[in-house]
């Protein structure tokens, strides 16, 4: 008879080693006469006289003991997108028991594993965003999510344009564990450029978790870091979520410092979304149209040009992601500290990193070369993978590796390149293109010209048409995401050989 897999049996507690795995009356809690609860490998397991129901930790939000009573609560999918709180709750003959306690202890332990229980969130509702129903959404969808998961929540509706800064520069960061933005991705901007505003900019950084619930039009963040644009879904994403450092970068433009979270462009993506804002009512279509069109017009964007490169070529790339993908050290391990001041990151917390390279306004930082892109068509740096639903523009993103991910395209290529690249995007096949060039950088200093406007894009949000220079900082920010260290996205798998 062939052996079984390792944890084949639901029964077995995956958590202690074999030697010392408990047995199944170890592990099970019965409930009066008629049901047992047992911590299975990734389930608990509730057998009653006629039923078996398997709910997976991931989903058990909280479970306590009242009176006489164990209450378990947990999310119970109601769609392929939707989520609603189910609950079981089943009599007990000794609650006080030390081994019921117990028991309960093991579960919620199984349940959260390595994400914080019970956290203390400010949530901010950007009451504009997804058509006016942000609102309808926290109350229908996520309130009752960090409810039965036990969160103390903060709620706060911003006002106008830029509020979000103000809340996040003037909050006091140790009365909360995480911020969490009911909008697109324009309050998460907002948050952490208020956060790094903060006298103690740095541990402001590192305290409060930046996070999306989608109810908006741009939902990148959501969809990298918890794989949904569903606000009930995310919402138990960021009830598991798992502390995890992210690269922000400085972006220094005249005498104005800002932080980037999501991705910079200039030329085709900048244009084809902030030219578009007219044609909202389109959703998502707005920002294709707008590369379609530009596209057969070949349209190019002529601009100097300074990178300091990480990764040069593609096999290079493929490389440092799966490094990265084979490093299971601690996510705390993932930060710079020189940015912190030592190595516990505890010594230096005033203000922002100094920048290695300086602003946009000084020399050329030594070993950087400008160089002349007069056919540029496409110059779009990511920090994330997914930029919307099935956009997933920078496969090789990593949240915390110390580089941005930069795409360069031709503007004037074939206008069926052109529009291969473009249904590429959707397949999963962009990084491979030929005339796709993708590289990691650090830094990167880039000066339009022969233009007297265009559109320059960081995180969503129009930009002075002027020179500007990108500075990364790893692991300044911090996210909750399901992994610690991944993307929700496809990646890049090793390859014996690729085009450069």
């Amino acid at each position: 008879m062939a052996a079984h897999a390792p944890h084949e049996n639901p029964f077995v507690d995956p958590i202690h080693p074999k030697s010392h795995r408990r047995s199944i009356e170890e592990t099970t809690l019965i409930a009066g006469r008629t049901a047992s609860l047992t911590l299975g490998t990734d389930a608990l397991i509730v057998l009653e006289s006629r039923t078996t129901q398997a709910i997976p930790f991931y989903n058990i939000l909280w479970a306590e003991i009242s009176g006489y009573e164990i209450i378990i609560k947990y999310a119970k999918p109601s769609t392929k997108k939707a989520i609603r709180i189910s609950t079981v709750n089943y009599p007990v003959e000794k609650p006080d028991h030390p081994y019921t306690h117990s028991w309960v202890e093991g579960l919620l332990d199984r349940a959260y594993n390595e994400a914080q229980r019970r956290k203390r969130i400010k949530l901010l509702i950007n009451p504009f965003g997804g058509k006016g129903k942000a609102q309808k959404w926290y109350l229908r969808d996520i309130e009752p999510v960090f409810a039965a998961a036990q969160c103390e929540v903060d709620v706060e509706k911003t006002q106008y344009r830029g509020h979000a800064v103000e809340i996040a520069e003037n909050m006091d960061v140790d009365a909360y564990d995480v911020v969490a933005a009911c909008s697109g991705d324009g309050l998460p901007y907002e948050v952490f450029n208020g956060l790094g505003t903060k006298p103690d900019a740095r541990r402001a950084l590192r305290k409060i978790a930046v996070v999306q619930l989608p109810c908006g039009t741009g939902n990148a963040m959501s969809w990298n870091l918890n794989g949904t644009d569903s606000p009930s879904i995310a919402a138990l994403c960021i009830v598991k979520g798992i502390r995890t450092p992210m690269d922000l970068a400085s972006i220094t433009q005249g005498d104005r410092r800002t932080l980037s979270f999501l991705s910079q462009s200039v030329g085709l993506v900048a244009e084809s979304d902030l030219a578009t804002e007219h044609l909202r009512w389109l959703g998502s279509a707005r920002f294709t149209y707008g590369i379609l069109i530009r596209l057969l017009r070949k349209t190019v964007y002529p601009c100097d040009v300074a990178i300091k490169v990480e990764a040069a070529t593609k096999p290079e790339v493929r490389e440092c992601y799966r490094r990265a993908l084979q490093d299971r050290s601690l996510p705390e391990h993932h930060r710079d500290s020189s940015d912190f001041g030592d190595a516990d990151h505890h010594q230096n917390d005033s203000g922002l990193p100094l920048l290695r390279h300086g602003t946009v306004n000084d020399n050329l930082p030594e070993g950087w070369h400008l160089f002349p892109y007069d056919r540029m068509g496409n110059f779009y740096s990511g920090n994330m993978a997914f930029m919307a639903p099935d956009t997933n523009f920078f496969p090789a993103t990593l949240p915390n590796d110390g580089c941005l991910d930069l795409v360069t395209v031709d503007g004037d290529i074939s206008r069926i390149a052109a529009i291969r690249s473009i249904l590429a995007v959707e397949t999963g096949k962009f990084f491979d293109m030929p005339h796709v060039k993708y590289q990691k950088i650090s830094g990167y200093r880039i000066i339009p010209k022969n233009q007297k406007d265009g559109y320059i894009s960081i995180d969503g949000e129009r930009m002075p048409f002027e020179p500007f220079q990108v500075e990364v900082h790893r692991g300044l920010g911090t996210v909750l995401s399901k992994t610690g260290h991944v993307y929700e996205a496809p990646g890049v798998a090793a390859k014996g050989a690729d085009s450069a």
